[in-house]
């Protein structure tokens, strides 16, 4: 039986991959920071015991690392690095709504590192936790959720905390690929399109179902 790793598994797009990923009978590792609240998860989990659920905050070294034990003899055949977050904090709301934190003149700092630190930093820290797990499986890939908003050719206004930590997760995935290349790891860094979801808002022409089975076709 196959293994996926799931991050941000109790909403929104991560929710939906541990939902089509168990209906195609892998074994699931759902990773979010507060399983006692993720109440979906909870049902998936006594729907399918394929699917277990750990609670980790992929931005606190000590919590991945505690992960990292509990998977030490664990074969990983995906990683998806799918948990991010659109705001650091002062603004709720989707990536339609302005923050004023995140346009030039009037930037946040600290929200900015802390958006950094969720959409890039951890993402990398847990592919390199869970490297020896990878290397377990014979095709294995780790899949970063990427946004067409950090893309450099088509870069816009605003929003900079979030089209700075995307672009910057896509050039630190693809140093990783380098770095991978002779370990049969493959790096894949996907923009699942707008997708209804908390962060992408009501008006957003793809429901989550749609978005996830044409990432998993590719």
């Amino acid at each position: 039986m196959a293994t996926v790793l799931i991050t941000g598994a109790n909403r929104g797009l991560g929710l939906e991959f541990v939902k089509q990923y168990a209906a195609d009978e892998w074994a699931v590792i759902a990773v979010c920071r507060h399983p006692e609240k993720a109440d979906e998860l909870q049902k998936l989990m006594q729907k399918y015991n394929r699917v277990r659920i750990e609670g980790v905050d992929v931005t606190d070294a000590h919590s991945v690392n505690i992960l990292r034990e509990k998977l030490a003899d664990t074969e990983i055949d995906v990683l998806i690095n799918n948990a991010g977050v659109f705001t650091g904090g002062t603004v709720s709301g989707s990536a339609t709504k302005i923050d004023m934190g995140q346009n030039f003149g009037t930037i946040n700092a600290d929200e900015w590192a802390s958006v950094l630190r969720t959409n890039t930093i951890a993402p990398v820290m847990l592919t390199e936790a869970l490297l020896t797990n990878l290397q377990r499986s014979k095709e294995a890939k780790v899949i970063n959720i990427t946004s067409r908003m950090g893309s450099i050719d088509e870069m816009g206004p605003s929003y900079i905390a979030y089209r700075t930590s995307k672009a910057a997760l896509n050039a630190a995935m693809r140093v990783i690929a380098h770095d991978l290349k002779t370990k049969y790891v493959t790096i894949v860094n996907m923009h699942p399109g707008w997708v209804k979801t908390d962060m992408g808002g009501q008006e957003a022409p793809l429901e989550p179902p749609d978005s996830i089975k044409g990432m998993r076709k590719v």
